[in-house]
């Protein structure tokens, strides 16, 4: 299934990162039994970029590390089918899920703070900002975020990105 993520950026040297948004967006989609073929937007910032559009958008004034915003509401783990043709873009033939907003300040403070390759970070952002697309949520700290939690980790697992293995 070809699926299109728009890649645009604020700052430089970000390619390397581009290159694994291409590959991981997908596999989190797949895993997650996404029938139709996305259009995700993704947006390269830095902090002062983030806490700007966290500040515009959440009223939250703060820099983060993902921001996610869906195009449309899903029940977790209830993907998009060929039931929701009626969703897709007459034009493009894409469903278009929604932006996720990343901070490479966060991405580089957070790899050296957990001890992983800057690779492996943005990877978990990603997927963890493709659930949020697709209507999972972590508000509760409870049943949501543990569901939120094994599913990130199962799907980087199963493309070989995990903690252990990855302190590059």
């Amino acid at each position: 299934m070809e699926h299109q993520i728009i890649i645009e950026t604020e700052v430089e040297g970000v390619e390397p990162f581009a290159d694994a948004l291409r590959e991981v967006i997908p596999a989190a989609l797949a895993a997650e039994g996404v029938e139709l073929p996305c259009e995700v937007d993704v947006l390269f910032t830095d902090d002062d970029g983030i806490h700007q559009i966290n500040r515009e958008q959440r009223d939250v004034d703060r820099a983060t590390d993902v921001l996610s915003f869906p195009m449309f509401e899903w029940t977790p783990g209830e993907p998009p089918t060929a039931e929701d043709t009626g969703l897709v873009d007459p034009g493009s033939g894409l469903l278009p899920l929604g932006d996720m907003v990343l901070s490479v300040d966060h991405i580089k403070a957070q790899a050296a703070e957990f001890g992983h390759s800057e690779r492996r970070e943005l990877c978990y952002l990603a997927v963890h900002s493709v659930l949020h697309l697709l209507g999972y949520d972590h508000l509760d700290e409870g049943p949501q975020k543990r569901q939120m939690r094994a599913r990130e980790e199962a799907i980087l697992g199963a493309l070989g990105i995990t903690r252990e293995g990855d302190h590059g």
